[in-house]
């Protein structure tokens, strides 16, 4: 056995060095300042993470609360567009500084770093991770919660944000369709795996108002949600409902003049964090 240089990766012998738990938790920039960091998850895509991590950034920050998100769906960035955001992103010698909303909600994206934010990111997995796990180091956070958008689905990405960021917690995105139980189970699984602490389930979608009479019309279905949230032993933190108005306003770049308030017992979960 030749001797060690405590460098596991370039070494095939099994010892009791190898074998024991490793921590691949990165530290932040030395000069970054940041409070409690949250993951916005879900099994599969299209259920609106980036809708939520938005509306939950905009509630912390009218309650007084420095916010950041860091947006971790490399291949398919929205939170920019969400805030408005189309100026670049700029460094120093010696790191990264977010960009800063209308309110004052910090961001980085890969879309604040490209030419071109229409440009496609046509990487593979390790590039991908290693650029989230920058966005982790490199940047010059200054916030209280730092919530990091997740790409779907529990790949590459959503691994290296679970072993390298010191999460507080998760929020798990579902939507009421039949196979939420399947999707939230996955990520519940997950985070179970990794060892990190799921803050409950927000439903998104979860019914249309009628602007006429008032009534709530569950396009999906009702109840999966709460089904899925009991059988995991999770609080269901808010069930949004789809909304014209939000979504006429996150595609205008205006997200942070939206004044519902769904999420405020999320909220309350993060601040009892």
């Amino acid at each position: 056995m030749s001797e060690c240089t405590h460098n596991c990766s370039t070494c095939g012998e099994s010892c009791g060095e190898r074998t024991s738990p490793q921590s691949f938790l990165k530290k932040p920039h030395a000069d970054a300042h940041i409070g409690k960091v949250f993951g916005v998850v879900s099994g599969k895509g299209g259920v609106g993470k980036s809708m939520v991590t938005s509306q939950l950034a905009v509630s912390l920050r009218r309650k007084g609360y420095r916010v950041g998100i860091l947006d971790a769906d490399i291949t398919g960035p929205s939170i920019p567009k969400a805030f408005g955001m189309h100026e670049k992103a700029v460094g120093t010698e010696n790191a990264l500084l977010p960009c800063v909303s209308s309110t004052g909600i910090e961001v980085m994206s890969i879309n604040l770093l490209l030419d071109d934010e229409t440009d496609p990111v046509i990487w593979r997995g390790p590039v991908i991770g290693g650029v989230v796990t920058q966005f982790w180091t490199d940047v010059l956070w200054d916030v209280d919660y730092l919530l990091v958008d997740m790409p779907p689905g529990t790949g590459d990405v959503t691994l290296s944000v679970f072993q390298s960021i010191p999460l507080s917690g998760i929020v798990v995105v579902a939507s009421p369709q039949e196979l939420v139980g399947m999707v939230v189970e996955k990520a519940v699984k997950m985070a179970e795996k990794m060892a990190v602490p799921i803050v409950g389930l927000v439903e998104n979608m979860s019914y249309l108002t009628c602007p006429d009479c008032g009534r709530k019309i569950y396009l999906f279905g009702e109840g999966r949600s709460a089904e899925a949230a009991k059988k995991h032993g999770l609080p269901l933190l808010a069930q949004m409902p789809i909304d014209p108005q939000l979504a006429a306003l996150t595609d205008e770049g205006r997200i942070e003049e939206f004044k519902g308030d769904w999420l405020a017992d999320a909220v309350t979960a993060l601040e009892a964090r």
